[in-house]
C-alpha cells in the first residue's frame, strides 16, 4: 500500500481572509457534517461521474481535492477496496475535522484527511493513480497553480476529473433561492472571475485551464442529473440555509419581517420540486477531465 503521508504540515501555514471564500466554508462545515447523509444522496450521482471520468478502479491510490467533509472520497474507498487507498484534501480546518469524525464513525480506514489548499498539497510528485474534484475547483484562488500542482503529484498517464457547475439558469436547486433573495436583499458585485459557484459554468473555460497547465486528451461534457432529498420542503429550505454561509450573511441584513417574507417566497417556490417522495430537482454540470502527460 502506498502511504499518503504529507511530506510536511502545511495547516497552520496561513489564515484565510474574513470575506475569503476558504472562510465561508469553514462557517459552513458544522452544517454539511449535520446534513451529510443526504448531501451525499443529492450528489450522489455526480460522484460517481467522476469515478468514471478519473477511470477509478480497485486497488488505485486516489487524491480527492477539496473535499469538504469528505466526499467523494468516502464513495471512493467503497469502490477502491482495501487494496487501494483515498487521501483527500481541503483548506478548511473544520470541513477535514468534520471528515475525520465522519469516517471513523462509518468504520473507513482507508481514508486519510489532510488540511491543504489544493495549489501546495504537501504530497511526492508522482503519487496518485487518479484525482477527483467535485465542485471545489470554482473556489481555487489559483486554478491555474492548482492544476499544475494537481498534475504533479498525478501519476504519468493518470486522468483527473472535476465536476463544475453550469449555468444558474439551469439549476434551480440554486435560482429558486437567489431569485427571491435578489428581490428583497441586493446581492454583493463579485470582481471578474472571483471564485463563485458558477465561475466555470461557459463551456471550454475550466478546460482551457487544464491545457495551460500541462493535461493533454481534455475531455468536457455536460451531464445532467437529479439531485433527489427525501426530506419536505421545510426541512430542505432549512438545509439549502445552512449549506451557504453567503445565503445566511445576507439574510442578517434585514428585518425579522422581511426575513420570514423571503422564506415563505422561497419555500413557496420549492414546492414545485417537491411530491410525496421528497425533493426532486433537475441539474447540470461540467465534467472536465485530462491525462497527466
Amino acid at each position: 500500500m502506498i502511504n499518503c503521508t504529507p511530506v510536511e504540515d502545511k495547516s497552520l501555514m496561513r489564515v484565510p481572509p474574513d470575506n475569503s471564500s476558504e472562510c465561508l466554508w469553514r462557517q459552513s462545515a458544522q452544517y454539511w457534517e449535520k446534513h451529510r447523509q443526504v448531501i451525499r444522496q443529492m450528489f450522489a450521482p455526480v460522484s460517481q461521474a467522476l469515478i468514471e471520468e478519473a477511470e477509478i478502479v480497485r486497488g488505485f491510490h486516489v487524491l480527492d481535492v477539496g473535499t469538504g467533509t469528505g466526499e467523494p472520497a468516502l464513495t471512493i474507498a467503497e469502490l477502491v477496496g482495501n487494496e487501494g487507498r483515498v487521501c483527500a484534501v481541503d483548506p478548511a480546518p473544520e470541513m477535514i475535522a468534520a471528515a475525520r469524525r465522519i469516517a471513523a464513525d462509518e468504520k473507513f480506514d482507508s481514508v486519510q484527511f489532510e488540511v491543504s489548499p489544493a495549489d501546495n498539497l504537501p504530497f511526492p510528485s508522482d503519487t496518485f493513480d487518479a484525482v477527483a474534484s467535485r465542485f471545489a475547483a470554482m473556489f481555487f484562488p489559483d486554478p491555474l497553480g492548482a492544476i499544475r500542482e494537481i498534475l504533479r503529484v498525478l501519476k504519468p498517464r493518470r486522468r483527473a476529473a472535476f465536476a463544475v457547475w453550469s449555468f444558474e439558469d439551469s439549476n434551480p436547486l440554486q435560482y429558486v433561492v437567489t431569485r427571491t433573495f435578489d428581490r428583497y436583499i441586493a446581492p454583493v458585485p463579485l470582481p471578474p472571475d472571483a471564485p463563485d459557484m458558477f465561475r466555470f459554468a461557459a463551456p471550454g473555460k475550466f478546460r482551457t485551464i487544464l491545457e495551460q497547465a500541462g493535461a493533454v486528451q481534455p475531455v468536457e461534457r455536460l451531464f445532467r442529473f437529479n439531485i433527489e432529498a427525501p426530506i419536505s420542503v421545510r426541512d430542505f429550505w432549512q438545509l439549502r440555509l445552512d449549506m451557504s454561509e453567503k445565503l445566511r450573511s445576507r439574510l442578517a441584513t434585514v428585518s425579522d419581517e422581511t426575513k420570514a417574507q423571503v422564506s415563505s417566497e422561497v419555500i413557496d417556490a420549492l414546492r414545485e420540486y417537491s411530491d410525496e417522495k421528497g425533493m426532486s430537482f433537475p441539474a447540470e454540470v461540467l465534467l472536465v477531465s485530462g491525462t497527466r502527460a
